[in-house]
């Protein structure tokens, strides 16, 4: 039900690990994502660790989902001298093909403990259901 936009966005993630460079709004970092069906919804659980909530974007065009979010930098004071800094910083952003069976219309989203966690419900219209078979046509007598 969902499908992958960039094979080599992988590749993108791991060589930006390799050599530090970070994520911006005109090229991204990937961020790390679980998607499974749970019942009759398909969840989407997204890692952005550090990302405050008001620093994520979901948009929904027809059947493109996008996830951009941006961890920004504590703020520091002139004092404060950085002995290390392994955390990324930048922005992320994720874009998914959602199926025609999916219904966009309504995601429900909730962000708790850094994963941000996005539902989206199974179409009526891809629902399995029963079929009846109407009954016999009537069949008038000719003649009397």
């Amino acid at each position: 039900m969902l499908m992958r936009t960039d094979p080599f966005r992988e590749l993108d993630r791991l060589a930006q690990q390799l050599t530090g460079v970070t994520g911006t709004w005109s090229r991204p970092s990937a961020m790390p994502m679980d998607a499974y069906r749970e019942g009759e919804e398909y969840v989407i659980a997204l890692d952005l660790p550090g990302v405050a909530k008001d620093a994520i974007d979901i948009d929904v065009e027809r059947n493109m989902l996008t996830v951009k979010a941006e961890r920004r930098p504590v703020v520091k004071t002139d004092d404060v001298q950085m002995e290390l800094s392994e955390r990324p910083l930048g922005v992320f952003s994720r874009q998914l093909v959602l199926a025609d069976t999916l219904d966009t219309e309504r995601i429900t989203a909730d962000y708790e403990a850094g994963v941000l966690t996005l539902r989206i419900p199974i179409a009526e219209r891809a629902k399995p259901r029963k079929i009846a078979i109407g009954g016999e046509p009537e069949h008038k007598q000719i003649g009397g």
